[in-house]
């Protein structure tokens, strides 16, 4: 709705400070969590740097993945956009990479493995707030915008060379975002839910699953399966991961790693 630069040659536009701002929140609101759920500073600690390294080639995997995509609908690899399932994914493959891998080493009471659900029920909702802001930053740039509409919620948005009135996609899943971010620490704060992770992965697959059918822009791809976007295919394996992690952590590795947690006092 805005994609203009507010510094003229700097590159510095609505949709870049909506990031900045999204990934700030994400790390302010797992802070401040981090304390409810006991995580320990040490693991906190590593977790920052693990994500900066997240972040970057979570950006990379945006790109490549987008460029997939392109590949699948023109037939040419091409890197032009960012997907955020592309960041989610790649940047879930390298967290987990590096806090495992590189956690190996760093922890030699293997307190990353005992405190895992802990962080990734904290990591769900700063995620969700950031990609909440990400969305705002998605309006502003023009970007992820819905079909041509008439109706009153309408907003006129700037795509393909000219101005015509949309569904504004993104301002609704930036309002679905922050609504269910709210719920998840109200969850975590007030009830001392540990599931959160698993609440996050089957609402927002839901959720763009339903969301693809209104959205118009250009640069989704093809998935390859009649009928479904490739948002729509990864909304499915959201669901199929969220429901998945919640019976194996609830039936295989929670004893599991209270068992270790237990074993690990008694060597204190």
């Amino acid at each position: 709705m805005y994609p203009y630069e507010l510094i003229e040659g700097t590159g510095i536009d609505l949709y870049v400070i909506a990031i900045i701002v999204g990934i700030v929140s994400a790390f302010v609101t797992l802070r401040i969590l981090s304390d409810k759920v006991k995580l320990s500073d040490k693991v906190f600690n590593f977790v920052l740097v693990t994500s900066v390294v997240t972040i970057i080639l979570g950006w990379l995997s945006a790109m490549l993945f987008q460029g997939f995509y392109n590949y699948l609908a023109e037939g040419v690899f091409v890197i032009r956009g960012q997907t955020f399932y592309g960041g989610l994914i790649g940047g879930a493959v390298v967290f987990i990479l590096f806090y495992f891998g590189v956690g190996h080493f760093v922890f030699k009471d293997k307190a990353n493995i005992r405190q895992f659900n802990e962080l990734a029920t904290i990591a769900a909702p700063s995620i969700v707030g950031a990609h909440a802001f990400g969305r705002i930053g998605c309006l502003m740039g023009g970007c992820c915008y819905g079909a041509i509409t008439d109706k009153w919620y309408g907003i006129m948005m700037y795509s393909g060379g000219v101005w015509a009135k949309r569904v504004p996609t993104q301002l609704f899943e930036s309002l679905f975002l922050f609504a269910l971010a709210a719920v998840l620490v109200f969850l975590i704060i007030k009830f001392k839910n540990r599931n959160a992770l698993s609440i996050y992965l089957v609402a927002y697959g839901v959720w763009r699953f339903i969301i693809e059918f209104v959205r118009a822009d250009s640069e989704r791809g093809s998935s390859g399966i009649p009928g479904l976007y490739p948002s729509q295919v990864t909304a499915i394996i959201l669901v199929i991961v969220g429901v998945g992690w919640y019976f194996l952590y609830r039936f295989v590795l929670k004893d599991r790693m209270e068992k270790a947690g237990a074993n690990e006092e008694k060597h204190v």
